[in-house]
């Protein structure tokens, strides 16, 4: 039998007139994984750290059993300035001790990229202090992940990791031991790592067994069971209870209900989203070209982030942009965004980008635009406009678009400088959508944003025709609002990935794996014997494989826009995807012979 790690009995928590929680009672467990859910605002901090003491209850009484050793990760780390990262991380265990142990080895590469954190200036010897906060928080994390803890309570531990590095504390977090309870916003994190679910809301906190799409069904049915209101049955849960089970089978993997009543739910549910009826309704609106690249280099200072690049963005086009930090998605949006603002004026390092005539776009960058702090939350939408045009005959006033971002009636009148930083990044992407664009591009939209209201965008984005680029590192985010998925991975270009981020790690791990088999660096001696003629042989079937790789890079745009151009006949759709694979499959077999060569060279 399970031995009980926490009892939360009974208790309460006011802030001001608003009762946070009331009355809760739960328990952790061992072998606990528990993912807290809920809208910004309800609580689900505050339960956290009176669950591990670091927040008393006004009523009520939090217990642990003896001897619990603790670990938690708060949004606000108490490391050293002063201190090294070697300090804080390892302590002081000498090199050879630390180097020997497989834990420390694997969380260092899995957070940091390697066991001599690069990116940090003087790697574990790098004083904390002038650190970024998610620098900081990676530290932090690296700290307690390192120890060994009963009992594991993680306040948004996937902030400020890329798509690897979530990857890899979804697994590291899956073979540990300990018992863990997480608050994140982060969907397809609670799927792989947690076993139960409690949703905060209004007060109450309500218990599911399984993942977040389990989550999702049992919610689903828990309100079909309480014969709520037609309004409420038509409400976002049902959408996305009907894209995972329609999309995405495979997440469900532990539902605790009748599938029978799932399905009823969702007899009359249509698709999450037409492509073909977006894609014409786009090219109506923008015409054939939307963006259209040609042998384009861009660079942020003195290094080239990509080289060459002839791709096309095409009307009704959803991209997800995936890579690792520094590959360039950032700077490839702005090379795009300042080549549309001076219509064709302001061109990248090399090439040529070419803007078609009618874009109009939006873009939501990761930095949160400064807004009059005095201005009202309506005020500053209808600065934008009164009325916005969603497409397919749908119209929303800027009250109404408003209460579906969250600020009901009475929050809008609330001042822009009194908003939190969610709110606030909800406030920018509605004044963004307010201005009717025909192409977004969305660098990190789920910052800060709860679960509830990432459902409540991309349901808004689900009917909005036009051309888009994602960049995320939420898995989740990407696959429910795109339809394909590029990548940077770091050596110049941009890559399609046909089965999306699943295929992106997979490359990833088979470079990383690649470089780690390559033969250490010869001795001096050695390297002085080599033969200068293997050394041109090499440089030269390096350059020949960089040939045929622009050559495939070529035939992937020409066949991506013949994609774009048969996207309603699917038999071509397929067969144009199965030309692509195969391209895929040779890209694949180079760049393991590039990066075989590359040392000899």
């Amino acid at each position: 039998m399970a031995v009980n790690l926490v009892n939360v009995e009974n208790v309460s928590k006011v802030y001001g007139t608003r009762a946070l929680l009331d009355g809760v009672s739960l328990g952790v467990s061992e072998g606990d994984r528990i993912g807290v859910v809920g809208r910004n605002g309800d609580g689900k901090t505050t339960l956290i750290r009176m669950l591990a003491k670091l927040e008393e209850a006004d009523t009520g009484r939090v217990t642990h059993s003896g001897g619990l050793r603790l670990g938690v990760l708060t949004q606000h780390d108490s490391l050293d300035p002063a201190a090294t990262v070697r300090h804080e991380v390892i302590g002081d265990l000498a090199d050879h001790e630390w180097a020997g142990n497989a834990k420390i080895r694997d969380v260092l590469t899995g957070l940091f990229g390697g066991l001599d954190l690069p990116g940090f200036p003087q790697g574990l010897d790098t004083v904390i202090g002038p650190l970024s906060g998610g620098e900081r928080r990676r530290i932090a994390l690296a700290k307690l992940l390192i120890d060994e803890q009963d009992l594991i309570v993680l306040d948004e531990p996937t902030n400020h990791l890329d798509v690897e590095g979530i990857s890899w504390l979804a697994r590291h977090l899956s073979a540990r031991r300990s018992a863990l309870v997480c608050v994140t916003h982060d969907r397809w994190f609670l799927d792989q790592v947690c076993t139960r679910m409690w949703d905060v809301q209004r007060g109450d906190v309500y218990e599911y067994e399984g993942g977040y799409s389990d989550y999702v069904f049992a919610r689903a049915e828990r309100e079909r069971i309480a014969a709520t209101e037609e309004a409420k049955r038509q409400n976002l849960v049902r959408k996305e209870l009907a894209w995972l089970r329609r999309g995405a089978p495979a997440r469900t993997s532990k539902p605790r209900f009748r599938v029978e009543a799932a399905n009823e739910l969702i007899a009359d549910v249509p698709p999450p989203r037409d492509s073909s009826e977006l894609m014409k309704f786009a090219s109506s609106r923008l015409g054939k070209t939307v963006f259209d690249l040609e042998d384009v280099t861009v660079q942020a200072g003195p290094k080239v982030l990509l080289k060459h690049l002839t791709w096309q963005l095409g009307p009704g086009d959803r991209i997800g942009l995936v890579g690792v930090n520094g590959a360039g998605k950032t700077s490839l949006l702005r090379a795009l965004a300042e080549a549309a603002t001076s219509e064709g004026e302001r061109q990248p390092a090399g090439g040529q980008i070419k803007v078609g005539r009618t874009v109009k776009l939006a873009y939501l960058s990761q930095e949160v635009a400064e807004l009059d702090p005095d201005w009202r939350v309506l005020e500053a939408v209808q600065q934008v406009r009164e009325r916005v045009d969603l497409g397919k005959g749908r119209e929303m006033t800027a009250g109404q678009l408003c209460e579906t971002f969250g600020f009901g009636k009475e929050k809008q009148w609330t001042p822009v400088g009194d908003l939190s930083g969610g709110e606030r990044r909800r406030l920018q992407i509605l004044r963004l959508l307010m201005d009717e664009p025909n192409v977004l591009f969305l660098d990190e939209p789920t910052n800060d944003l709860d679960i509830e209201t990432l459902t409540q965008l991309e349901d808004l984005l689900d009917g909005w025709p036009g051309s888009m680029i994602v960049i995320s590192h939420d898995r989740f985010f990407v696959e429910r609002t795109t339809d394909w998925v590029f990548a940077l991975l770091g050596d110049g270009a941009l890559r399609m990935l046909p089965r999306g981020i699943d295929e992106y790690l997979e490359r990833r791990q088979r470079m990383e794996e690649a470089s780690a088999s390559a033969p250490a660096p010869v001795v001096e001696k050695a390297a002085a014997e080599r033969s200068a003629a293997d050394q041109r042989a090499a440089k030269k079937e390096l350059q020949k494989i960089e040939r045929q790789l622009d050559k495939i890079s070529e035939k992937e745009s020409k066949l991506h826009a013949r994609i774009a151009e048969n996207a309603t006949d699917f038999a071509k759709v397929a067969e144009l995807d199965a030309e692509l694979r195969e391209l895929s499959g040779q890209r694949d077999e180079l760049e393991l012979r590039w990066l075989e060569l590359a040392e000899d060279a």
